[in-house]
């Protein structure tokens, strides 16, 4: 018999895919990691895990505590279900401009979900503060009772993805790796996996693919956190640098917008049948980027972070794309002819 002994056990070790149509288009081979399989369905049930043993460990989670944390979701989802597996609750401060999808899926874990108004990080209401502050009281009533995981500056999360993810893309590459890309939030993935990747071999270029609206392609590229635009991608994209993006080993960033992410996330549907969300598209857009920068014959790697079925009233709304001014294949059209909003 062969089982994990809990949820946690069987976070990580995800497949890697090869992406055919990106592949052909660039003689490239793109792989994509497969993040969606994870347990809570996203890249974050490993953020999640890497925050909670290192509280664990650092004994700053009591038995029956309760985890408070401020999220776009994702992180929450994982934290929720890891935690309630180890006798944890957890309360969510998340913002109200979340797709509905992934509120409910935060919900459905038992977690408290508190929804505030989307505000910049500056604004004391950000809800990574309201988490905090949130945090702060349960202590002050009953020291002890509550652990703001912080996943932004809370380095555990880059460290846990350097000793986890960047190290299984390695090992499942044999090391014939010649670049990796992705969105970054936190900054814990991205860091994680440059900073593993180039201890093994310095050659592998490691770039950013930043969503429109985000400062961070600026801030690498020109020292300056400098934003243009929007997108409808969720999780990504930052107007700060925090502790798990600092000294990131970043050697190329592009700033790249819905009109061009979106599309990837449809051709994965309907070309590979990857169900993947905004921030995949993001990736992959990048990854393509990454390979007509280094020229055909080159291996690069990128995340699929999460599953589309978290967007449905978003990317796969055909009312909501044309709004947007973001183009509609047909057999989207064909599968909701009527306006949804």
């Amino acid at each position: 018999m062969s089982a994990f002994a809990d949820v946690a056990a069987a976070v990580g070790h995800t497949p890697l895919i090869r992406l055919r149509q990106a592949s052909q288009q660039t003689g490239c081979e793109i792989l994509g990691k497969a993040e969606f399989a994870n347990p809570g369905g996203s890249i974050k049930d490993r953020t999640a895990l890497g925050l909670l043993l290192d509280a664990e460990r650092r004994g700053l989670l009591r038995p029956g505590g309760t985890i408070v944390e401020g999220t776009a979701g994702n992180t929450g989802i994982g934290l929720a279900l890891i935690g309630a597996s180890r006798g944890y609750r957890a309360l969510i401060t998340m913002p109200d401009t979340q797709s509905r999808e992934k509120i409910d899926a935060l919900r459905i874990t038992g977690a408290e979900v508190r929804l505030v108004p989307a505000a910049p990080y500056a604004d004391p209401n950000h809800y990574a503060h309201v988490a905090r502050r949130l945090a702060e009281a349960m202590n002050l009533q009953e020291p002890g009772s509550a652990w703001f995981a912080d996943q932004f500056d809370n380095t555990a999360n880059r460290d846990f993805h350097a000793a986890t993810t960047g190290v299984e893309i390695w090992e499942q590459t044999g090391g014939r790796i010649d670049g990796f890309v992705c969105a970054t939030g936190t900054g814990g993935t991205l860091a994680g996996v440059g900073r593993a990747l180039k201890a093994r071999n310095p050659a592998v270029t490691i770039a950013l693919a930043d969503p429109a609206g985000s400062a961070l392609a600026s801030y690498v590229n020109e020292g300056e956190l400098k934003s243009a635009g929007n997108s409808i991608s969720e999780g990504i994209g930052s107007s700060r640098v925090t502790a798990n993006f600092r000294d990131a080993p970043i050697d190329l960033a592009w700033s790249i917008g819905d009109e061009e992410s979106v599309p990837w996330v449809h051709a994965l549907m309907a070309g590979e049948g990857l169900n993947v969300g905004g921030s995949s598209g993001v990736n992959v857009a990048g990854a393509v980027r990454l390979a007509r920068a280094l020229g055909p014959g080159h291996t690069i790697v990128t995340v699929l972070a999460d599953a589309g079925s978290r967007y449905r009233a978003k990317l796969f709304n055909p009312a909501f794309l044309h709004a947007k001014g973001i183009p509609v294949p047909a057999w989207l059209q064909r599968a909701f002819p009527e306006a949804d909003t």
